[in-house]
């Protein structure tokens, strides 16, 4: 086509695009109705014959409309173009996967079979060390102490169901998720909810710590040689499961749904098996070390304090029932009402395994392993089944639902996050979803503090314990007394049944929070205690601060068009092409008398050579030496940006940086970055805009 009988906009970008042909306007106008011209140009054409002329309307083929200015990018249009860039996209995809579109979120969510392997599998998997941890406060009193294990099973189990018929009423009243937080923060006020959402971070946090440390633990059962790099394995795993969660619910949910169920059968199948010989009167002689029985010999009197500290102990079996009530969005439809099943059915497979361990570890006299070795588990399912393939089965995956245990926390605390930041009480960074659809930010987050956690206590379960229960049992206080308030409020059908069903939970659990936070202070608790006030004044702060930005009632720069008055500020270090171009942008928003060049000088022979070469450059702007007897280029530089901005109040002050932009990531190594670091200290001064003019190296 010849130029001459071409007439293009200046958004063209390329000859490449989808045309359509129009009539051409007798004005040379676009059409009669407003239309985005974005990504839209027009060409003149001439047709076959003389006079019949037209008009070629192309639009960029790295959008497509959608609808009236919407615009949506083409898949290739987003992919890097840098080969480094690729080179980390690989290596994301290939550890995360491809990116699934918003529009797909649905087929992410799950069932009742994978979302009772990804909810419950912390609850279910704190049958593994829940008998252990009361047997271990039991028999600090003796090994006679032992005989209460099974007296405080059946009172947590009993906790257990109130929690659960309690937490029912949570997913009937609160669809949408959020469980305690939601519950409090409505019902109970801010401070109520606040606290209900610290206390559940504290029990998330802890939940992969003890979940992985426990897995750990069983796996060093059945290999004593690895009792040394337990941390070192916990630290491992916790970066293994942010990789799998990151890849999205649906593909972590295929990877934790078999160990789920192997665990669940394999466990109420040696459970069976033990009452069966129980019954028949076949159950086998069970032996400790006497190094075992010479270390628990030296005995306190048994207590109350000692029975509450075991009850505590054992309460640790109760978390991981809030994670059902936050992840209810997660549920297909109807989610309500599938989350419900997944809340019954984790209960009473917990509950089984629970009470059988219990059982059978009191009548064959299972006495805790001092050192931590080898767990009461392991000790039971050698003892009833031998060393055979049953036992190692058990003890793998048993390490191995510990250790997914972990995922409650994983897919509950990213989305408790999430129903926080956007109530603006966390960054925003935490309502946004990932690639694959999964809150990336929470879920980073929740690894980080976990490994920190792991490191800090060595990977020991039974020092961990004591800090872990304190969190939950507070939140489900608050959400029982909350729903107490929101029936009595509503006075809808059955809610004085219904008042009265979380009254006896807020009373039941409340007194646990009471046990659990006395009976633990000064081995731990405390720690939690302090840590819930902390994290309460964070979130309250972050709420402040985000109030404050949408309130402002001053602005740094004028609002309306009509009283911006740029005066325009150039640093340079020479007349090379890149501060040409910063100068010719700065005359194109600002009059010539407004645009004033800067030099700094640490020298009078710099200065006076600058000068010489901007008066044989010809350039239509003043030039200002600043000199600088101590070297310091950003000091001066900054302290003219203020004086000029006091001198001339009415005016806009916009500095523009020429920035040399390198084509490799090492050539960067080569430059000071002096707009780098212009920007940055530029960024806390109010009422100056940076504008950014990069160079990049054909």
């Amino acid at each position: 086509m010849p130029e001459g009988k071409r007439k293009a906009l200046p958004e063209e970008r390329s000859s490449s695009g989808d045309e359509t042909q129009a009539p051409a306007p007798n004005n040379g106008s676009s059409s009669h109705h407003p239309d985005r011209q974005e990504l839209v140009w027009r060409e003149m054409r001439q047709g076959s014959r003389p006079g019949n002329n037209y008009v070629r309307i192309a639009r960029h083929r790295s959008f497509r409309r959608t609808g009236e200015g919407n615009l949506l990018p083409e898949p290739e249009a987003v992919e890097p173009r840098s080969g480094s860039a690729r080179v980390l996209r690989g290596l994301k995809r290939l550890l995360v996967g491809a990116p699934l579109a918003s529009e797909q979120e649905l087929e992410e969510r799950t069932g009742k079979l994978k979302g009772l392997a990804i909810f419950a599998s912390d609850n279910i998997s704190s049958s593994a060390y829940a008998s252990e941890e009361i047997m271990r406060i039991l028999v600090l009193a003796g090994v006679g102490a032992l005989s209460l294990t099974l007296p405080l099973t059946l009172a947590i189990i009993v906790i257990l169901a109130i929690v659960v018929i309690s937490y029912r009423q949570v997913l009937f009243a609160y669809p949408k998720g959020g469980g305690s937080y939601a519950v409090a923060l409505e019902n109970l006020g801010l401070i109520a909810g606040l606290v209900a959402a610290a206390s559940l971070f504290t029990d998330y946090f802890l939940t992969v710590a003890v979940s992985v440390s426990a897995g750990i633990a069983a796996l060093t059962s059945a290999f004593p040689d690895l009792f040394d790099y337990r941390v070192v394995f916990a630290v491992g795993l916790v970066v293994l499961m942010t990789v799998v969660n990151l890849r999205g619910l649906r593909e972590s949910g295929n990877v934790f749904a078999i160990p789920t169920y192997v665990y669940a059968c394999a466990m109420i199948g040696m459970v069976l098996y033990g009452l069966f010989r129980y019954l028949t009167g076949n159950l086998p002689q069970y032996s400790a070390p006497p190094e075992w029985l010479q270390q628990h010999g030296t005995a306190q009197a048994l207590s109350i304090v000692i029975i509450l500290r075991a009850f505590a102990s054992g309460s640790v079996a109760l978390t991981g029932t809030e994670a059902v009530a936050d992840g209810v969005a997660a549920f297909k439809p109807p989610e309500v009402r599938n989350a419900q099943t997944v809340l019954v059915a984790m209960g009473t497979l917990f509950a089984t395994i629970f009470f059988g361990i219990s059982f059978l570890s009191g009548h064959m006299g299972i006495i805790p392993d001092p050192t931590e070795v080898e767990t009461v588990n392991s000790q039971l399912s050698r003892t009833l089944t031998g060393t055979g393939w049953f036992f190692y089965l058990l003890q793998f995956s048993t390490a191995i639902l510990l250790i997914l245990a972990a995922n409650t926390a994983f897919n509950g605390f990213p989305r408790l996050a999430s129903i926080l930041a956007q109530d603006k009480f966390l960054p925003h960074q935490f309502q946004f979803r990932g690639d694959r659809l999964a809150y990336s930010t929470g879920i980073l987050a929740l690894a980080g503090v976990a490994i920190l956690v792991v490191i800090a206590f060595g990977g020991s379960v039974t020092r961990l314990i004591p800090l872990y229960t304190v969190g939950v049992f507070i939140a489900f206080t608050l959400s029982q007394i909350g729903l107490v308030r929101h029936w009595t409020r509503l006075r809808d059908r059955r809610w004085q049944l219904r008042a009265t069903i979380n009254g006896v939970g807020a009373a039941a659990t409340g007194v646990v929070a009471v046990i659990v936070a006395a009976s633990k202070f000064a081995l731990g608790a405390w720690m939690v205690l302090v840590l819930i006030p902390i994290l309460v004044f964070l979130m309250w702060a972050i709420s402040r601060h985000y109030h404050a930005v949408e309130h402002a009632g001053r602005a740094n720069t004028p609002v309306s068009p009509d009283q911006v008055h740029p005066r325009c500020v150039v640093p340079i270090a020479g007349v090379g092409l890149p501060a040409r171009q910063a100068l010719a942008f700065a005359l194109a928003i600002a009059k010539p008398e407004n645009v004033s060049a800067v030099f700094v000088a640490d020298d009078d022979d710099a200065a006076e050579a600058m000068r010489e070469e901007w008066e044989t450059a010809d350039i239509p702007v003043p030039l200002t030496v600043i000199e600088s007897p101590y070297r310091s280029l950003l000091s001066p530089l900054l302290a003219y940006i203020d004086a000029l901005k006091e001198t001339h109040p009415q005016e806009t002050i916009v500095v523009v940086l020429a920035e040399f932009v390198p084509r490799q990531w090492w050539q960067h190594l080569l430059h000071n970055q002096t707009a780098l670091r212009l920007k940055a200290a530029l960024l806390f001064r109010p009422g100056v805009i940076v504008s950014n003019i990069p160079y990049h190296l054909a």
